[in-house]
């Protein structure tokens, strides 16, 4: 037997060893397991070796290799953090994110300060689009990593999702450590929380700024530049973080979204695939993979990735949505049975019971059972409608102004203000009016590119009312009154420039799609008076039902209610009556029942106004192979046809809220004081 003294020295080579071992293990996995190796047949199952030899197979790419190591280490010492922590990173790298999840939470669970533990389920989270949960994480990871007090406050404040205690914390924090890169991090996710995304990217350049390896600030940045559809931006940090880190599957999966969000499908599917071949139990990843198939064309691929997530997630709720919203597919009477199973159950969460509704809705409807269809969209309305903010007696208020500031008078006075170009073409109105359709017809034109529902309008109409005048807030969009026409002009520039990356083509002319933007009209006169302006209308009922009856990925917080989508049609209407009445022409409208029963009449009219000869193409729009990424992307691939016209009808015995709603606009339909 060895004497106390041996048994004292062994422990510390051992301990030596397995330090080395720890050291070599990030920068050299190989010799890690070299050590590890070493270390074992000195110390046979020596539980410390074990993690080492299995934590550097899994760090040189063998992890099918160490998962049964780690699994075993974690059974047999359940109370080890670092043996869950280690099980993660090699589930995750085999694509098994749900256990990944598990291994991650339990490993942070049992030693709350291990910050890897929550940074890598954060990222494992942020992977499977769960955003909630992975903010979540994150917050607990920078508690887990301060022993400030007050950022340790702060931090518990982000994880109980008190926002404006943890900005008070960290904002009085700031004053008297402007430099703490982990607090400057915080705020910005209060800011992104909030919606403040400007705030946000500013605290993220800022931390960058004295903090440039700081990766995990980098990813958020990265991820605040795409929310505000800041594309360009966006993708060089993503391409610096690729950098340091090429095989990082939420990198890749975030660079295969920006390509999507800009329509460079040719670059994002491969990306998809190779992250899908890495990952490939990943149920939102081949969503996501799903939607940018479909929208690129492959349906039947597109319908195969969307089978795919649901089979590792049948509580999926977004991906039978995207199934439905597809428009053309047909659901089974298994999958209808299999929906209902879902919303059985307690445990899934809002968002999927909505999806699956709206689903639901759709699958009775092609089964022409009109209550019960009806049933399940006002339910899924409901769901949706309860998670948001909106506000019809702002809507009507921010019209009214529009109408108070944008008289004959004002434009009088800014006449040759603004950037010259003429290249684009806004296409406005209300979703599902036919601007896809309209959309369609114009970029099968020679002259003219087809992108997408372009946010730049949007996020200037934003930016702009942030401004201050003598120190107070100026609403949008009064504050136009203030700009003078050097700015006018810039922000026309500024259009066109951050736009530049959806054109593809080479073609004069562009398409911005955002339905939305009707309400932004008075801007476009100012800052580019050369691009065209379609309204694409359809019937009130139509419209607001096929609204109604649609689950839209943002936006649109007004088509989940009858009353509030009627209200908005209304508002809608009156506010294009009076630019009809300031800008008398400026305004194409195109009514989506003339344009079904007299399309080439109806074509020839609008490539007239657009400027445009007439060429035969463009009646056979459905043969147009371009990407469409909206809800009608199957349907305007096939040729006009008018059984959609009347369809409201069906479901009118419960529509009576809408038809009080809309008032004498459904009287007056299609006549308008406009041209």
């Amino acid at each position: 037997m060895s004497s106390p003294g041996a048994a004292s020295e062994a422990r510390g080579s051992l301990a030596l060893a397995l330090a080395h071992g720890e050291r070599l293990l990030r920068s050299r996995p190989e010799l890690a397991e070299e050590q590890a190796g070493e270390i074992l047949k000195a110390a046979p199952g020596h539980p410390e070796a074990l993690l080492l030899l299995a934590a550097a197979k899994r760090a040189r790419g063998a992890a099918a290799e160490a998962k049964p190591l780690l699994e075993t280490l974690a059974k047999t010492h359940p109370q080890w953090p670092g043996a869950h922590l280690h099980l993660g990173l090699a589930l995750s790298a085999l694509g098994e994110g749900r256990a990944a999840a598990r291994a991650f939470l339990r490993a942070g669970e049992l030693k709350p300060d291990l910050v890897e533990a929550w940074r890598a389920l954060g990222d494992q989270l942020t992977l499977d689009g769960d955003a909630a949960g992975a903010d979540a994480a994150y917050a607990r990871a920078i508690r887990a990593s301060t022993s400030d007090p007050r950022l340790m406050k702060a931090a518990e404040a982000l994880c109980a999702d008190e926002v404006p205690v943890a900005e008070r914390l960290l904002r009085e924090h700031l004053k008297a450590h402007p430099t703490d890169v982990a607090a400057i991090r915080m705020l910005a996710e209060v800011a992104g929380r909030l919606g403040r995304y400007a705030d946000s990217e500013t605290l993220l350049e800022r931390c960058l700024e004295l903090a440039p390896g700081f990766a995990a600030a980098r990813h958020n940045y990265a991820l605040v530049l795409h929310r505000q559809d800041k594309a360009v931006e966006a993708m060089a940090e993503i391409d610096r973080l690729l950098a340091a880190e090429p095989n990082n599957p939420g990198y890749l999966n975030l660079k295969a979204v920006v390509l999507g969000r800009i329509g460079d499908f040719e670059r994002a599917l491969p990306i998809y695939e190779e992250v899908l071949r890495a990952q490939p139990e990943h149920p939102k990843i081949w969503m996501s993979y799903g939607h940018s198939l479909k929208t690129a064309g492959r349906q039947d691929d597109g319908v195969k990735a969307y089978r795919r997530t649901l089979e590792l997630e049948p509580g999926c709720g977004e991906a039978y949505w995207s199934l439905a919203n597809l428009k053309t597919f047909r659901f089974s009477p298994e999958d209808v049975e299999a929906m209902r199973r879902q919303l059985e159950r307690g445990d899934i969460s809002s968002e999927d019971r909505f999806h699956m509704h709206y689903a639901l809705g759709k699958a009775l409807e092609d089964d022409q059972a009109w209550e019960g269809s009806f049933e399940h969209y006002a339910e899924g309305a409901r769901l949706r409608r309860a998670e948001l903010p909106y506000d019809p007696d702002e809507t009507t208020t921010k019209f009214t102004c529009a109408k108070a500031l944008f008289t004959p008078e004002f434009f009088a006075e800014r006449a040759g203000w603004g950037c010259q170009e003429p290249d684009p073409i806004f296409v406005v109105g209300l979703p599902r009016s036919g601007s896809t359709l309209v959309e369609q017809i114009l970029s099968s034109h020679s002259e003219v590119e087809g992108t997408m529902e372009l946010a730049e309008i949007i996020a200037i109409a934003r930016e702009l009312g942030g401004r201050k005048r003598r120190g107070d807030p100026v609403i949008y969009p009064e504050v136009l009154a203030d700009l003078d026409a050097e700015t006018i002009k810039a922000l026309g520039e500024r259009f066109l420039e951050r736009t530049r990356i959806q054109r593809k083509s080479g073609r004069p002319f562009f398409i911005d799609k955002m339905p939305n933007n009707f309400a932004h009209i008075g801007l476009i006169q100012l800052i580019l008076p050369q691009g065209k302006i379609v309204d694409a209308r359809r019937h009130p009922m139509a419209a607001c039902f096929s609204g109604f009856k649609q689950h839209f990925a943002r936006g649109q917080g007004f088509s989940y209610s009858l009353t509030e989508i009627g209200r908005y049609y209304r508002d809608y209407v009156d506010l294009m009556d009076h630019f009809d009445r300031v800008l008398p022409g400026r305004v194409h409208r195109v009514i989506y029942e003339r344009m079904v029963e007299d399309t080439e009449g109806e074509t020839r009219r609008l490539l007239a106004y657009c400027g445009l000869p007439f060429e035969p193409d463009c009646l056979r729009f459905y043969e147009n192979e371009r990407a469409v990424r909206t809800a009608s992307s199957e349907q305007v691939r096939r040729p006009i046809f008018r059984e959609g016209l009347d369809h409201w009808k069906h479901y009118e015995p419960w529509l009576g809220p809408l038809k009080t709603a809309l008032g004498p606009v459904l009287d007056s339909y299609p006549e308008t004081p406009g041209p």
